[in-house]
């Protein structure tokens, strides 16, 4: 894949973490019974080792700090015991940047692995056990409240988006089959917010997110690319000098087929799992979700590597702030009496990078091609995500506390 220098910010790294555990139980300073100290764990990450400071840690909060001393950018992922579910990620770590993960981690085993350059199965998977902490942390009284609605108010969002986003995948997927393409470009950025949205959760499930929604360059070598951007290139086919200076070969009728179909299949999957009647999410998960669609708009959107044949990252971009306003906006009151300043300015910054997007254009009304933005217009973005990465890194540290 070729990316356009001049077209490109390099967006420094923000925030920590993605989505965490759909299960452990948060506590909350001003009215658990009993607390404990968060646990904090040292992390390297290198070009073939995920070294940690400690293989085991208390139940409760841990922070891993995590630091890059490879020559590329890196990801540190907490695994469940099945070694698929993702519990807690920290993405888009640069070199020399260190970051820390803060999650909630209930007794039990789970696995640490890093993943140089973002891409491949990752280096140093390593078993990590949770043993008893002995202290009961529960929530009561009003904070408790608070936070089973704030749980019960996000997975009816989560399902209400699954369930449009099935729909419109199903008629994405269908025009495109039938060969007509101009149908098919104008509902993929339409359907593809629905996802966006909501990317964490689908991340959450481990094979999903990678079936539906890998790029290009995300492919290891040797496994087959699927998903939403595997249809992207075929509808907008670049030209050689843009495909690593050979003649994009479309895709054959049967390849269609199955592409298209496993998207299909794969959206179904997401519903089943969502509406499973034990889904749910717990309250960092909603602050880590909102700190990890703010990574995505980082990491993919502002560089223009996430829609790179279609050119529709301002549709992804805005769907990406969509869910991150509705995860922060279940916390915001919880985290408001422990740390209103910090509201306050997650308030504003967040509304200032609303209002910048909203500048060009919205999801119902259409956007610009990306690269039809200026580069002045693209560091002006690229500065609203910083200033908006800055304190939204804080509200997990803030919630848990």
């Amino acid at each position: 894949m070729i990316l356009r220098a001049t077209r490109y910010v390099v967006v420094a790294a923000i925030a920590a973490a993605a989505l965490v555990s759909l299960s452990a139980c948060v506590p909350n300073a001003h009215t658990r019974a009993t607390t404990t100290a968060a646990t904090s764990i040292k992390v390297t990450s290198t070009a073939s080792k995920c070294a940690i400071s400690s293989s085991s840690a208390p139940s409760g909060t841990v922070n891993f700090t995590i630091t890059n001393s490879a020559d590329q950018v890196t990801e540190f992922y907490v695994l469940a015991k099945d070694g698929v579910q993702i519990m807690g990620e920290a993405e888009n770590i640069a070199p020399g940047a260190p970051r820390t993960l803060t999650i909630q981690l209930g007794p039990g085993d789970y696995f640490t692995t890093c993943k140089p350059g973002m891409v491949g199965a990752g280096v140093g998977r390593a078993a990590f056990t949770v043993t008893k902490s002995g202290t009961k942390i529960e929530l009561t009284g009003d904070a408790k409240t608070q936070t089973a609605a704030a749980a019960a108010s996000y997975v009816a969002y989560v399902k209400n988006q699954v369930a449009q986003l099935v729909p419109a995948t199903q008629s994405f997927v269908t025009a495109y089959l039938a060969g007509d393409m101009t149908t098919a470009k104008s509902l993929y950025p339409q359907a593809r917010a629905f996802y966006e949205r909501i990317e964490p959760v689908a991340e959450s499930f481990g094979h999903l997110d990678p079936e539906l929604d890998a790029r290009e360059a995300d492919v290891a070598t040797g496994d087959q690319w699927t998903g939403w951007h595997r249809l992207e290139k075929d509808l907008w086919p670049p030209a050689a000098a843009d495909n690593g200076g050979t003649a994009y070969l479309p895709l054959t009728a049967a390849e269609r087929a199955s592409v298209a179909n496993k998207l299909d299949q794969d959206t179904l999957q997401l519903s089943n799992e969502v509406n499973a009647p034990a889904y749910t999410v717990s309250i960092d998960a909603l602050s880590n979700g909102a700190i990890g669609l703010l990574d995505e708009v980082a990491k993919s959107k502002i560089t223009g590597e996430e829609e790179v044949w279609s050119h529709t990252d301002l549709w992804d971009f805005q769907a990406n702030l969509d869910g991150a306003r509705e995860a922060y906006e279940g916390v915001r009151a919880i985290v408001a009496g422990k740390n209103p300043q910090l509201v306050d300015q997650i308030d504003s910054t967040l509304a200032g990078l609303e209002k910048q997007l909203a500048a060009h254009g919205s999801i119902q009304s259409g956007f610009a091609d990306y690269n039809q933005l200026s580069a002045e217009q693209v560091r002006q973005l690229a500065g609203g995500v910083n200033a908006l990465g800055e304190p939204l890194s804080k509200l997990t540290a803030a919630l848990v506390d």
